[in-house]
This record gives C-alpha cells, structure tokens and sequence, in this order.
C-alpha cells in the first residue's frame, strides 16, 4: 500500500522499513531512548514490530535513520461493552539532532491517515511523556495503579479461596502460553467473574511479535533479577488466575531484603484472587510486592486492610484518539440510556469535526447521525481530545466541564441535565486499563 501523501520539511524523505532494518532501528531506538545494553544484546531479543507497519524517515547527509515510528494491529481492542480495531502507536522517537523539525508532526499525520484507511476507528498509546500527545487530539483515558505491597500484607476473607492450590514453576511458552493468552482475555471479558460488563483498554498481545516479546527471558529484560516465574492457582485442577513475576534478594546486616516484582496479576473470580495474592505475598526471604501494572479498581485495593500503607500511586495509563468519530461512537456501549447531540472539534482531522446524535438504551447498540448544527442544537461542544478521555469510560464528561474543557448547551424544559445525561452514559462500571506496556 502506497503511503499517504504527508508532506516532510526539505531534506527529509519517508522510508518504510522490513525486518533486514533491525540494528538501524535499534541505533535510532537508543538515540530516543537512551539504554544501557549493547546494541547486539539489544538486536538478539525478539522485536515487538509489525514490520510493515513501521515508517521511519531518513535526512539528507546522515547515516542512519533520524525518526521512527510504528502501530500494532490490534484487531479486538476493548472498548465498553464491545471490540474496535484500534492502531496501537508505539516506537515513536526522533534523533537529538532531528528535533524541533517538525518530524513528529508529519508522523502523527501519517499514522492517522493510514489508520482511517486501515478502517481503525481508534488510535491508542502509552505516553513516554504525558504533554506530548494532548496536542495531536489523544486524550488521557485511563489510569493504572502502582503498589509496593509489604509482605504478609493482612487481606480480608474471601469465601472459597481456601479451595484453591497453587503451583509455582518456571515461566515457558510452551508450557504456559495458551493457558496464560486464555485467562487474560477471560480476565478481560469478564473481570467480576460475570459475562457482559468488560475491562476497556484491556488489550491483549494479538501478533505473534508481541507473544514473543512477553516470553522472551534474555538478560536484558532481567535487570539483575531472576528468570521469569510463573504462580498459576487453581481449583480442583482447572488453571483460575496467575502472576507473573521475578524476585530480587540482597544479604544486609540486618538479614535478606528481598523483593517481588510481579507483571500481571489475573484472575477470574474473588476467590482466585484472595488466593493468588494471598500466596505472592507470602513468599520467603521477601519484604515487598512490587505488580507493575493493576487496574485503579483491581480487587487487591479492596482486599487490602491497609491500602495505605502499599503506598498507591496512578500514573497515566492508555490514551486514546478517535480517529473515526461516528465510528468510534456507534461501536462502543453505553451505562445509561443516551439521546445527546455533540459537538466535535478537531483540528488534526478536519473531517471529524461536526455535530453528531447519539442515541442509545443502556448497554444496547448505539446509533450516530451526523446534523447540522443549524437546525439540531448540540447539548454538549468538545474538542475530540476530551472525547477521546472519555471515551472508554474512565474519565468523566461533568469533571471534564467543571475544568472548562467541556461545554455544555442548557435547554429550556429539559427534563435532565444533559452534561449529567451523557456523563452517565459514557460511564463504565469497570475502570479501563491496559495490563502491559506496548
């Protein structure tokens, strides 16, 4: 497919790239993001790209590449109460030299418009650094939750959880990779244990790329800790939850100081769950639980009797962009009945900007006209940034409006508030997140 015609200053041409431009990546990668591993090390681990969704550009007069970017494919994006295929941008960086160019501009063009042609209603991205994308229309969807959890942490009682066992081995995909892939999007779909309300922004490793990736186990990942680990708890031998994780130990005057750092934490019920952390914090010759990355409302804050003194902490999570605003709108559900005109601007994709009726019943399918704002009033005027904060439930319109950066159109003898109608209905009962990094 023939790139889009997105323009680059003078001096600077678009270059799409394969699988044989491995170490030119890694060279720029390193660049962007300064690291401390040798580029061969870094070269012999597996790549999470899609290549031919990878575009870097290239400048007259230097060697190399000065700008990268690319997307996963992320066909069954979670989004309330249904799938997208959203572009999932990551590997964005541009040489110390190249800055200030605008380079990044003309990627993020580029990157939406073969996102709209793709027909991906949604972009999606984790931000290295939060004021960057707010300019480009993504607005900031979700949250995670970062724990240091002391050992032997008291955790209220969970009826059934002493039924399970659990097993602790080595982490390996061939042993381990269908059941882990099958209780993520379980844990995904259904995260209270019950079908029909899922986790948004709950992404799963669609490519064989990323599989590869997540059980990787070269040194580079380590970091001075141990080879990946493996809990899975079970009940009555049917796999219910597992955690991932790699153990750090130093020998001080005092006596061992040791430290868990797990990765996800799955499981499908209460129960698995009071077991599942019931055993991770419990192991010898630790002093702390370090997961990398929860949910706000995993079910550890409420198992916890001391949530405070796991020091919370909630950094950005996903961001997401609309990249087809009917589209995006139609094919999502919605936690109250919903009849709300809305007003879109959007700077970066002119096409979107407009006035749009949604109209749908609480967790039913949706329907979107667009209107002409002339004749159909909107209720509600925002930009597609705070849209996009919005839009997979973790972020509410009315808080959004009492920051000024929603408007709201009051009507004469409506019976409701119409921020407070929408408000609602673009709620979710489960908070979005993503449980890895991409």
């Amino acid at each position: 497919m023939a790139l889009p015609q997105i323009a680059l200053p003078d001096g600077y041409r678009w270059r799409t790239l394969t699988k044989d431009d491995q170490r030119l990546v890694t060279e720029l990668d390193t660049w962007a993001f300064p690291s401390g591993h040798a580029h061969d090390d870094i070269d012999a681990a597996p790549s999470p790209l899609t290549w031919e969704r990878a575009i870097a550009i290239e400048a007259e007069g230097s060697d190399g590449l000065v700008a990268l970017h690319a997307s996963y494919p992320f066909r069954q994006f979670p989004v309330p109460g249904a799938e997208l295929p959203t572009a999932g941008l990551t590997w964005v960086g541009v040489h110390p030299q190249h800055r200030r160019r605008g380079l990044l501009t003309a990627m993020i063009d580029l990157h939406l418009a073969r996102s709209a042609e793709r027909g991906e209603a949604l972009s999606a991205l984790f931000a290295a650094e939060a004021p960057i994308y707010g300019r480009f229309g993504y607005g900031h969807a979700a949250d995670d939750l970062r724990l240091e959890i002391p050992r032997g942490a008291a955790l209220r009682d969970v009826p059934g959880a002493e039924r399970h066992t659990i097993r602790i081995e080595v982490a390996a995909r061939e042993k381990h990779g269908e059941l882990v892939d099958r209780l993520h999007r379980a844990a995904g779909a259904a995260p209270t244990g019950l079908p029909g309300i899922n986790r948004p922004g709950w992404v799963t490793r669609e490519t064989e790329e990323l599989q590869a990736v997540l059980w990787d186990d070269s040194p580079i990942h380590r970091e001075g800790r141990e080879s990946r680990r493996i809990m899975v708890v079970e009940l009555d031998g049917e796999p219910r939850g597992y955690v991932t994780f790699r153990r750090t130990m130093s020998w001080e005057p005092r006596g061992p100081r040791g430290r868990v750092h797990a990765g996800e934490v799955v499981a499908l019920d209460a129960a698995a769950a009071r077991a599942l952390w019931g055993a991770l914090l419990d192991l010898d010759l630790t002093n702390d639980v370090t997961p990398f990355v929860l949910p706000v409302d995993d079910v550890i804050t409420n198992l916890l009797v001391d949530l405070r003194a796991a020091v919370p902490r909630t950094p950005d999570n996903v961001w997401v962009r609309l990249v087809d605003v009917a589209g995006a709108l139609a094919g999502r559900r919605y936690a109250a009945d919903v009849d709300v005109t809305l007003a879109v601007t959007d700077a970066r994709l002119p096409a979107n900007a407009g006035a749009y009726r949604l109209r749908a019943e609480a967790f039913g399918e949706a329907s979107v006209e667009r209107v002409d704002p002339e004749f159909e009033a909107p209720d509600v005027s925002l930009d597609v940034r705070e849209l996009g904060a919005a839009y997979l439930g973790g972020r509410s319109l009315a808080a959004l409006a009492a920051a000024g950066l929603v408007t709201v159109h009051p009507r004469p003898g409506q019976p409701a508030n119409a921020l407070a109608r929408a408000s609602a209905a673009f709620g979710w009962p489960i908070a979005p997140g993503s449980s890895w990094v991409f």
